[in-house]
């Protein structure tokens, strides 16, 4: 059996490696000098109740690192995909309250229990792009979850000025340690409608994707690099 299918299979061995990836990030983290962007906002959030926060697939490696614990709980969803087991393993270690969510079974079951999260004031993360892509695409899912919630929509994203990009489909950004360093929330200023219209739901999706890559080109720009991905 592969190594992907084994991770897929395995709670024990994808905590295995998540472990050794969360030192990994953890020792990257405390050797780079971070900027911060939005905190004191976020923060002001959390006070009145929990938050969808959504980023790019491609920046999503430290979003446990940089989650404000203190603040509030957050629950990640993610699926049983190897990447997936991974950032749920990961999460699961840095204190978040991640959940799983099956790629081809409804998700009635596990719906319902995230709603009870976000009743008893858990916040949600995910990725704005889905597991899979397409890269940079706003996903139903994150429509689907602002508009069942009512939650105010945050964006996340990190740069370094120390990196390396995997040959994924989302060309994720892996940190490396030193250097200059920056991470940004950001609050979404529209209200997502309870009901939509197919043109409504186009027009929501551009500009969901519009404010995830102004936010991301914003970490970019506080360590002085070229926007991208």
């Amino acid at each position: 059996m592969s190594l992907r299918k084994r991770i897929e299979h395995s709670e024990t061995l994808a905590g295995a490696i998540a472990a050794v990836a969360g030192r990994y990030l953890s020792w990257c983290s405390k050797r780079t000098d971070w900027t911060s962007e939005g905190l004191d906002d976020l923060h002001d959030a959390l006070a009145n109740g929990p938050i969808l926060l959504v980023m790019w697939h491609s920046r999503c490696l430290m979003a446990a690192e940089h989650w404000p614990v203190k603040d509030g709980p957050l629950s990640s969803l993610y699926n049983s995909s190897p990447v997936g087991r991974l950032a749920g393993a990961l999460h699961r270690q840095a204190g978040l309250q991640p959940m799983q969510m099956s790629k081809s079974r409804s998700n009635r079951s596990a719906s319902l229990k995230v709603l009870r999260r976000v009743k008893e004031g858990v916040s949600i993360g995910m990725t704005g792009d889905g597991p899979t892509g397409p890269a940079l695409q706003v996903q139903p899912a994150v429509l689907e979850w602002a508009r069942i919630t009512g939650m105010p929509i945050f964006a996340y994203a990190y740069s370094t000025a120390r990196q390396k990009r995997m040959s994924s489909w989302d060309r994720m950004l892996v940190p490396k340690s030193g250097g200059r360093g920056a991470f940004v929330f950001r609050r979404f200023d529209g209200q997502i409608p309870r009901k939509m219209t197919p043109e409504e739901t186009a027009h929501w999706r551009d500009q969901l994707k519009i404010f995830f890559d102004e936010t991301t080109h914003a970490a970019d720009a506080l360590v002085e690099l070229p926007a991208g991905p």
